[in-house]
C-alpha cells in the first residue's frame, strides 16, 4: 500500500490551526484530525464523571476508551459527537480549553492517544492539526506547518468569536488565559509546543483565512501533494 499523505499544522492556542486544517483538509478531500478536540474530549469527559483535574490514570483510562466521533456539517463546520451526543459547544468553552491543556500535559493521556490519533491516517492523504502532530506523532508527514500569531492578535480573534457566538468575554481575562496556555503547553516535559525542525513558519498576525489557506496550498503544490 502506498504511503498515505499527511500534512501537519501545528501551533498556540488561538493561531487558528482549526480553521484552517479544515479549509484546506476540504480543498483537497482529505481526511481531518483535530486532535485539540480528543484533548478537549477527554478533559469534558472526565469533567461529567467527575474526575479530579489531577487524576491522571482516570483520564487515561478515558483517553483508552472514549467513544468520539467527528462529522462534517452542511455548512462545511464540525461536530463532535461523544457517546453519540453532539458535545461541539460544551468542549469548546474557554473552562474545557484549560482543561484539555491541563490533560495533555499528562504522559499517560498522550501516550493513550497516541495510536488513535495515527489511525486518522487513511487514503486520500490527512491533514492534522494539533500541537505535536509535526514532531511526535507524525515525524514523517510530507508538509510540517507551524502556524502562529501574536499573543494579542489570537485574544482578539478568540475574543471576536465569543462575542459573535453571542457569550460573555472579557479581552484582558483572554489574553492572560491565552499567555498562559501557551506558557503550558512550551513548557511541559512531554511533547512541549515547539516548532519540527523541518516546519514551515506561517505567521498570520495580519493574514486573512483566505490567504493562509492559500498559503499552505501552495506549500502542498510545491510538495506535490495537491494532486495526490
Amino acid at each position: 500500500m502506498a504511503e498515505v499523505p499527511i500534512i501537519t499544522i501545528d501551533g498556540p492556542s488561538g493561531s487558528g490551526k482549526g480553521t484552517i486544517a479544515r479549509r484546506v483538509a476540504d480543498a483537497l478531500g482529505w481526511h481531518l484530525l483535530d486532535s485539540g478536540a480528543l484533548y478537549r474530549l477527554v478533559a469534558h469527559a472526565g469533567h461529567l464523571r467527575g474526575l479530579h483535574p489531577a487524576d491522571e490514570p482516570g483520564h487515561a483510562r478515558l483517553a483508552e476508551t472514549l467513544d468520539a466521533s467527528f462529522e462534517t456539517t452542511a455548512d462545511g463546520g464540525e461536530r463532535v459527537l461523544l457517546d453519540g451526543r453532539d458535545v461541539t459547544a460544551a468542549i469548546r468553552t474557554e473552562a474545557c480549553g484549560g482543561g484539555a491543556s491541563r490533560v495533555a500535559a499528562m504522559p499517560a493521556v498522550r501516550a493513550a492517544l497516541l495510536e488513535r490519533q495515527r489511525a486518522f491516517a487513511r487514503p486520500p492523504g490527512l491533514v492534522a492539526d494539533g500541537r505535536d502532530m509535526g514532531t511526535v506523532v507524525f515525524p514523517g508527514a510530507a508538509l510540517k506547518i507551524f502556524l502562529t500569531a501574536s499573543a494579542e492578535e489570537r485574544a482578539r480573534r478568540r475574543y471576536k468569536q465569543l462575542k459573535d457566538k453571542g457569550s460573555s468575554a472579557s479581552l484582558a481575562a483572554l489574553s492572560l488565559e491565552i499567555a498562559e496556555r501557551d506558557r503550558r503547553d512550551a513548557s511541559r516535559p512531554i511533547s512541549p509546543l515547539r516548532p519540527a525542525d523541518d516546519a514551515v513558519i506561517v505567521d498570520s498576525t495580519s493574514m486573512s483565512v483566505d490567504a493562509v489557506v492559500a498559503r499552505v496550498l501552495e506549500l502542498a503544490d510545491q510538495a506535490r501533494l495537491a494532486a495526490h
